[in-house]
């Protein structure tokens, strides 16, 4: 728990802010998925009483990030291939939606957001490579005029953050991934929403198989190799 010990600001909205904090440590990967979490370790490393730490690991379980772990207590909920599977097919949804109503608008993106993934992937930084993949989609949620998009996948983003980061660790990105963006960012530019449209879908598609297949080999490799589950 090192990692969190910084003490928050005392603040009406104390639950959000340990909510918060738990959750992009989570997300992250600082809290990897199995670690168990104690209340009152949290509560020391915030600085905090135990009422909001409480509060705050009861949002997160009902929104899947924790669960209770076998005994008592709770636990950072573990990766599920399924779960990640259904969660791309939300984010395709709204990602196919989000480039139709950008194309429509021709809208032009930030070239500096696409600048920033080609050096993170240049780099092999795995937290850059992941900040500039959300920033990437982001720009399109805005882009599309539509704020309700950007706030439906927001959660979603973050399930999708763990993947990326657990996977990413131990294999590269593929490489084709900042060339479909940029393939993306044309075709909403020259306002062809069809074009947009199925390239968003290939590259959502693309994106589910290979996170999805890795984290798939990673779960199952230690009972290929006679390891305890």
């Amino acid at each position: 728990m090192s990692k969190l010990a910084i003490p928050l600001e005392t603040a009406p909205d104390l639950v959000e802010q340990v909510y918060a904090r738990l959750l992009d440590a989570i997300s992250e990967g600082a809290l990897p998925p199995g670690t168990r979490l104690n209340q009152e370790e949290l509560a020391s490393a915030f600085a905090v009483s135990r009422q909001p730490v409480l509060q705050a690991l009861r949002l997160l379980k009902k929104e899947g990030f924790v669960e209770d772990a076998p005994g008592r207590g709770v636990r950072v909920t573990p990766l599920d291939v399924d779960w990640i599977a259904h969660v791309y097919q939300v984010r395709g949804s709204l990602d196919t939606l989000a480039v139709r109503l950008a194309a429509q608008a021709r809208a032009q993106l930030p070239p500096q957001v696409m600048a920033a993934g080609r050096q993170a992937e240049t780099r092999g930084d795995v937290q850059a490579m992941i900040q500039a993949d959300l920033a990437f989609h982001k720009a399109i949620y805005e882009a599309s005029g539509n704020p309700l998009i950007g706030q439906s996948i927001q959660l979603h983003w973050h399930h999708l953050k763990r993947v990326m980061g657990a996977v990413l660790q131990s294999s590269r990105q593929r490489q084709s991934v900042w060339d479909e963006h940029e393939a993306i960012a044309q075709a909403i530019q020259a306002g062809d929403a069809d074009l947009a449209e199925q390239r968003v879908q290939q590259h959502a598609h693309a994106a589910s198989i290979q996170l999805t297949a890795r984290l798939a080999e990673q779960l199952f490799q230690p009972l290929i190799h006679g390891a305890p589950s």
